[in-house]
């Protein structure tokens, strides 16, 4: 099992800025058992925030994706739904070298993008969402999945079929329908501390608001982990999607992320990210809807840990980010530069030793086949 709980206040500046409250979090659990020559597993995953968040999100400055009563949301944060994995897979040996794997969830992630945000050992501080998921792993909820996967000890090639839609605003159902989308991926690990991601996927008609639109992305991204001095960790990951709808412009999404535990107390994250965003997403006049703009955000973050006991540990920390946009949005914003902030409280449990695998990326060891 692993679980997070951020909670704190947002204060998001600007004339589209507001100020909030909330809690981000999820809970996880997964076992396996000898079956059949092969291992038999089962994962559920489960988030509370359409009660600690609210049905809404909370305020995060230019972000844009999924929609509420009707309307799409701009400069919100939607919430996780309740359920966000429930999954079953098998995996079995193929020859010296190989692993087959199966995966069936009615909830769960296909074969598209890198590992997501929330379980990113280089995000793991920072309880915002990238002004970039919907061109990057926003298809780590997607209700019906199938995929198959060929893994070696330095490779893992998988193609899925699945439910392109994305997650309705009523977050405590499963939002079921027929498969209509493809995606495969390849990822490798030339050293047990690196970690390369490329995928492509069809989404079909992802959008409840836009149905006759579908959608091709492209996702790129490596990731980095490993020892910092003598108790410290290193996490860094780069990453781009870039999304081609079958209206409309083409646009891109660039991250930079890193998490650096200098001490087993001490930790300073960050991001930086370069997204190109439609007029239409963020809500602007109709003659603007198809317009491309490109929006910079840089986000940095303290936080200070502390044991509760040899398996819990708390933290206390502060975000702060600097967006930047150009003339025209500028307008909306009330300036070329809105501001954004939080304080928050963090609990989880507390890591393995320094160098040792972090349960949060256990999903994406197993992707990477390692």
């Amino acid at each position: 099992m692993h679980w997070a709980l951020f909670a704190g206040c947002d204060v998001q500046g600007s004339a589209r800025g507001g100020a909030q409250c909330f809690g981000a979090n999820w809970l996880s659990a997964a076992g396996h058992v000898r079956w059949a020559g092969g291992e038999l597993g089962a994962r559920l995953m489960l988030s509370l925030e359409p009660l600690t968040v609210g049905a809404r999100g909370y305020p995060l400055l230019l972000q844009t994706g999924e929609s509420f009563e009707g309307e799409p949301l701009h400069d919100r944060q939607h919430p996780h739904d309740l359920f966000m994995e429930a999954a079953l897979l098998y995996t079995a040996r193929i020859g010296e070298e190989h692993l087959a794997r199966f995966y069936a969830a009615p909830v769960g992630a296909p074969a598209l993008g890198p590992v997501a945000y929330p379980h990113r050992a280089s995000a793991a501080s920072d309880p915002f969402a990238p002004l970039g998921h919907h061109w990057q792993d926003s298809t780590h909820i997607s209700f019906g999945v199938l995929n198959a996967a060929v893994l070696s000890e330095r490779a893992t090639v998988d193609v899925s079929w699945f439910n392109g839609r994305e997650p309705d605003e009523r977050r405590f159902d499963f939002d079921l329908r027929p498969p209509d989308s493809f995606s495969a991926r390849v990822t490798a690990s030339p050293a047990s501390s690196l970690s390369l991601q490329g995928s492509f996927g069809y989404l079909r008609s992802p959008e409840e608001l836009e149905p006759e639109i579908s959608v091709h992305r492209i996702t790129a991204s490596a990731t980095y982990q490993g020892r910092f001095a003598d108790e410290g960790a290193l996490a860094v990951t780069a990453l781009i999607g870039r999304n081609v709808p079958s209206q409309g412009p083409p646009s891109s999404a660039w991250l930079l992320e890193a998490n650096l535990d200098a001490d087993g107390r001490n930790t300073l994250f960050g991001r930086a990210e370069l997204v190109e965003k439609i007029g239409h997403d963020l809500v602007l006049r109709p003659e603007q809807g198809e317009q491309v703009f490109p929006i910079g955000s840089l986000a940095l973050g303290y936080l200070r840990r502390f044991p509760l006991t040899r398996w819990l540990e708390a933290g206390i920390g502060a975000r702060g980010a600097l967006n930047f946009v150009g003339a025209e949005l500028g307008s909306y914003y009330g300036t070329r530069t809105p501001p954004g902030g939080m304080v928050f409280f963090l609990l989880r449990p507390a890591p393995p030793p320094a160098g040792a695998e972090q349960p949060h990326e256990r999903h994406g060891a197993a992707r990477t086949g390692r």
